[in-house]
């Protein structure tokens, strides 16, 4: 009987195209970064050859389609992203910039962050002291200013933590100066307490305890304008060595000066030291 040649009756996979490899119809050959199926037999006739072969899948154009990218991005720090016609490149910004959107329609873009809240400064107590200045951190910069304070202790259990404001470097004791009033809770009571003059103002009830520490949030208004009075709000609270006298405090106190405000000065009453260790962070704050 005789044999009839039906040729191949599946595409078959020759790999990459090989001028000298002789191709029947139907073989499939990589050329390019495209794909082709044999048309007619032959061998050394390019795929790009249209009467011995017909393309099965084209690669894209570089740099448009995501085939290769590397003609669109070509910088370190460069970010692809599609523009309204295809891919385009987002070249590195400014060091310290974050990338911003601009919404449906609009194309990506790198920005600065805003500064009107900022870590100023830090620090930590390294040795006791009975008077902590914390000082020279203002400037023309902000208008307002935050600070924070944690693990404070003193060596005087149950006594009270005072504060001053300081003008030119140093605390202002000055006769009837401040004017403050404040409010504490205490575990099961509370009192109130203030001043329409005095050399200080009064913050919270002391701990000597560092399991226990004081942790206190200050909000300075126009320390540096010298045409107003500066004000400061405050937050405080702590506990007594033993964990059972908790109190926490809610207070404010005005500067009668128009003298700049160039810092803090933390004490308590009965010449205990404030135990070193305790933190600040100071954050400006710009009107």
């Amino acid at each position: 009987m005789a044999t009839i040649n039906l040729g191949n009756i599946k595409f078959t996979w020759q790999g990459a195209y090989d001028a000298n490899t002789a191709y029947a119809i139907d073989d499939v050959v990589s050329y390019n970064g495209s794909s082709y199926v044999c048309i007619q037999a032959s061998t050394g006739n390019l795929p790009t050859v249209t009467t011995h072969w017909n393309v099965m899948s084209q690669a894209g154009t570089n740099g448009t389609n995501g085939t290769d990218v590397g003609t669109t991005i070509t910088t370190q720090g460069d970010l692809l992203y599609r523009d309204g016609s295809g891919l385009a490149r987002l070249g590195y910004g400014t060091a310290g910039q974050v990338l911003q959107t601009g919404g449906s329609g609009a194309n990506p873009s790198w920005t600065t962050m805003s500064s009107d809240f900022v870590k100023i400064s830090a620090g930590t107590l390294g040795s006791a002291t009975a008077n902590w200045s914390i000082d020279g951190h203002f400037s023309s910069t902000y208008t307002d200013y935050k600070i924070l304070i944690r693990q404070l202790s003193t060596t005087n259990n149950g006594a009270t933590i005072f504060g001053r404001m300081n003008t030119g470097g140093s605390a202002n004791n000055t006769n009837s100066i401040y004017s403050y009033s404040m409010n504490t809770h205490y575990a099961t009571s509370h009192s109130n307490n203030g001043s329409t003059g005095n050399t200080e103002f009064r913050l919270n009830q002391n701990s000597n305890s560092l399991d226990f520490p004081n942790v206190h949030e200050y909000t300075l208004f126009n320390p540096l304008n010298t045409s107003r009075k500066t004000s400061m709000l405050y937050h405080c609270t702590g506990c007594d060595g033993t964990g059972g006298y908790v109190n926490g405090t809610i207070g404010g106190v005005i500067f009668k000066s128009n003298t700049a405000v160039t810092g803090l000065t933390i004490f308590s009453d009965g010449g205990g030291n404030i135990i070193a260790g305790a933190e600040y962070l100071i954050y400006g704050i710009k009107g």
